[in-house]
């Protein structure tokens, strides 16, 4: 029998059928209450479904109920291709056959398989509406899995529109496959919020990447349902907290173990303290290092309804004043041991931390301990002179851009911006319990804010401070001390702990990431070969929050194999953003594997930049952020940045790319750390030329020039031998990134006194 048909009943076929009707209308009404019961649906574009006559669906698959899900979202029956094992199974396979699910397996015969796909067709050209989760399985990874081509050869020949659908805050749930399991784990919420987001209908012959890059956008639009569970950071700091009261939470230098109770008791307590001082205003001033103590000042001004704006310890005096002014800034936190080693002169007045947490009087840590732990959220705000209850769209904090190719500009980031940032990284990285992370990126990064200080707060893994990432023989130390499992860098720390860490002290990480520039493929086989765990590319931007893309495990088991990472590529987009890859003059969107420059749009998205609606009207086009980046986008939805606008050089009419000279340098010389740094310099007749500040001996650079001109660049991309410059280090930042304004004046002084 055909697994498709209906039994019949031959001698009463009419009595028969009315009898399969009203079980299957019987079986629908029991799944959607039961669906409803679980579950809060919230249904947005439904009027984009057809009422009446044949269509595809094509939605994302992030659990076993993902069908019961968009069945309860319409009232229109929906016939599912379902996977051939699944279908056979005995306490499936006769709701499967009733419901007149369609079974369809890759491991099926061609002949088999062509008359499932025909079944679809036949049952669309008939008026009815088919579905199928073009991923061909659920996401084990967290990510949008590549679509298949099925789809295309069930809609040929038909005028049938393909509907695209997404499925988002499924991911968490017990159907799911988060925490790499499913059914065997508590819900987070009952019942269940959802959301299932209808798209405009796609024409028949829409191919699988346009369809894939309609849902993805509409993963991005259904994330905006979230917003109502969402909590500001400090609020979910204090749930965390009282969740977790006895689990670790940070460690520095100085105090080598603090609970999550003990942590919340001490911003309360803090908070008390800072009342006062920081009354009357919104925008604060903190120069502290990487700390249990910043962790706690910045949490406290959160509880307060401040700012918190974290200074850039690594910036020269009259950049620190500029960011102080541009935030109205009329006091700074710091430190006298940290100010005694930075040496800055701090603009506004300046607040101690060892004044203002002295010789705390024992009835003031009951109280802060009482109020921690008996108020509502509500009331322990406004115990500690909040004004108004804090809101999600409150901002956060304000981030100054690094400045390694202009004037810093001052990122508002919300509560909602970083809160869904930390929630797109909890689903793909599913941390652990006994999770540890490495603290060693500064909080006026944002890699650092939203990585070191926010995530473990509001997730609920352990931090280890560290005030300088330098300093590999510590950081290898502190590693191993607290079996560290999460570390967040830049390429540059990690080519500096190749160097200072011995193997072994690594041997407790679980997952490195790299992002803030772009990691070398032979920085990241040196890591690998030395640490036995190979690090993987992220991507971010300091007006995303900064998280935008990003590598992962793959997930391996029997049967299955799904991709979360390549070499060379910084991964797909996170939940919830989508990306566009446009022409840079008209903005039109170039084809995929065509480099293109990159637009971000998602709930990470920054509100703007501080006091400078002109700068925030170019990079913010119609709620698409525009990175700068240029990049290229896979088949399978993996993302490769190939270069920066900003990092090429217009030399005799033809734009010539810095990166790519770099790796070809790098080839040719076998270095795995950074040796060779490009810079465009002012010419006099061409109006810019190629200079290059290297590392290497006098001997080892001859070879690399002997070997350029056969390296196969254009020779309008090679340098003159007399325009590479010896230095003794190349300018950083204080994130580890290439301070790129200080290359290119570096590079402009050393080639103005060779031209001279």
């Amino acid at each position: 029998m055909n697994p498709t048909s209906q039994p019949v009943d031959q001698a009463n076929p009419g009595s028969s059928k009315l009898t399969v009707t009203i079980a299957l209308k019987l079986l629908r009404l029991v799944l959607w209450l039961a669906t409803h019961t679980c579950y809060r649906i919230r249904v947005g574009g439904r009027d984009h479904l057809p009422a009446r006559g044949g269509a595809l669906l094509v939605c994302n698959h992030l659990s076993v109920v993902d069908s019961l899900l968009l069945q309860a979202s319409t009232d229109r029956p929906i016939r599912f291709l379902m996977q051939q094992r699944e279908y056979n199974k005995p306490w499936i396979r006769p709701f499967a056959r009733l419901l007149r699910a369609i079974p369809i397996s890759s491991e099926q015969r061609p002949r088999d398989l062509i008359l499932a796909l025909r079944t679809a067709s036949e049952a669309i050209r008939g008026g009815e509406v088919v579905c199928i989760f073009a991923e061909g399985q659920i996401t084990r990874v967290g990510h949008l899995l590549p679509f298949r081509r099925g789809f295309e050869k069930i809609m040929k020949g038909l005028a049938a529109p393909i509907v695209p659908v997404a499925l988002d805050g499924v991911w968490g749930s017990i159907f799911s496959s988060e925490q790499r399991r499913f059914l065997w784990k508590l819900p987070k919420s009952f019942p269940y919020p959802v959301a299932v987001q209808y798209g405009a209908p796609l024409p028949a012959e829409a191919t699988p990447s346009a369809v894939r890059q309609a849902v993805q956008e509409l993963m991005a639009e259904a994330w905006s349902h979230r917003k109502a569970r969402l909590q500001p950071l400090h609020r979910a700091f204090r749930r965390t907290a009282r969740r977790y009261p006895w689990r670790f939470a940070m460690a520095d230098h100085r105090v080598p173990r603090l609970s999550f109770g003990a942590a919340l008791a001490r911003t309360v307590y803090l908070a008390r303290r800072l009342r006062s001082v920081w009354a009357d205003q919104e925008q604060v001033g903190i120069l502290l290092p990487p700390s249990v103590a910043g962790a706690l000042v910045n949490l406290a001004a959160l509880f307060l309804g401040k700012v918190p704006v974290n200074l850039n310890y690594t910036a020269s005096t009259s950049v620190l004043a500029a960011c102080a002014a541009r935030c109205r800034l009329r006091t700074v936190l710091t430190s006298r041991a940290f100010l005694e080693q930075v040496k800055l002169e701090v603009p506004g007045q300046i607040l101690w931390l060892e004044d203002l947490a002295a010789q705390p009087a024992p009835t003031e840590r009951l109280l802060a301990l009482a109020l921690s732990w008996l108020l509502p959220a509500g009331w322990l705000e406004r115990a500690l002179g909040r004004r108004r209850p804090a809101q999600l769209d409150d901002l956060a904090t304000v981030i100054f851009s690094s400045g390694s190719t202009g004037d810093p500009k001052g990122a508002m980031l919300s509560h909602y911006n970083i809160g869904s940032n930390l929630e797109q990284f909890e689903q793909i990285f599913q941390p652990l319990p006994q999770d540890r992370l490495l603290g060693v990126l500064p909080f006026f990064h944002s890699f650092g804010f939203t990585g070191g200080l926010c995530f473990p707060a509001v997730v609920g893994v352990g931090v280890v401070y560290y005030p300088s990432p330098l300093d590999a023989k510590a950081v290898g130390e502190l590693v191993q001390r607290y079996r560290v499992t999460l570390l967040l860098g830049t390429p540059t720390f990690l080519q500096l702990y190749m160097r200072g860490c011995a193997p072994g002290q690594f041997g407790s990480l679980r997952l490195v990431l790299a992002g803030a520039e772009k990691l070398p493929e032979r920085v990241a086989t040196a890591f690998e070969e030395h640490f036995g765990i190979r690090p993987f590319e992220a991507y971010g931007c300091t007006e995303c929050a900064p998280g935008v893309a990003v590598n992962t495990l793959d997930f391996r088991a029997p049967g299955y194999r799904q991709i979360g990472s390549k070499r060379g590529k910084i991964g797909h987009p996170l939940p919830g953003i989508c990306v566009r890859l446009v022409d840079p003059a008209s903005f039109e969107p170039v084809p995929v594997g065509q480099p293109g420059l990159l637009l971000v749009r998602g709930p990470n998205v920054m509100r703007g930049y501080l006091d400078a609606p002109d700068q925030t009207a170019e990079v913010l086009r119609d709620g698409w952020y525009v990175t700068g980046d240029i990049a290229t986008l896979d088949e399978d939805g993996f993302l490769e940045i190939t270069d920066r606008l900003s990092r090429f050089s217009k030399i005799g009419g033809e734009m010539v790319p810095h990166v790519r000279l770099e790796e070809t340098l790098h080839r040719l010389a076998d270095a795995t750390e950074t040796t060779f740094v490009v810079a465009g310099v002012t010419d006099p007749k061409k109006g810019e030329r190629l200079a290059v500040l290297h590392r290497l001996p006098a001997d080892a650079l001859r070879q690399v020039l002997d070997k350029l001109p056969l390296a196969g660049l254009p020779n309008l991309w090679l340098p003159k031998a007399n325009q590479f410059f010896y230095v003794e280090a190349f300018p950083l930042l204080g994130s580890g990134k290439l301070d790129l304004r200080q290359v290119r004046a570096l590079a402009e002084r050393l080639a103005a006194a060779t031209h001279a």
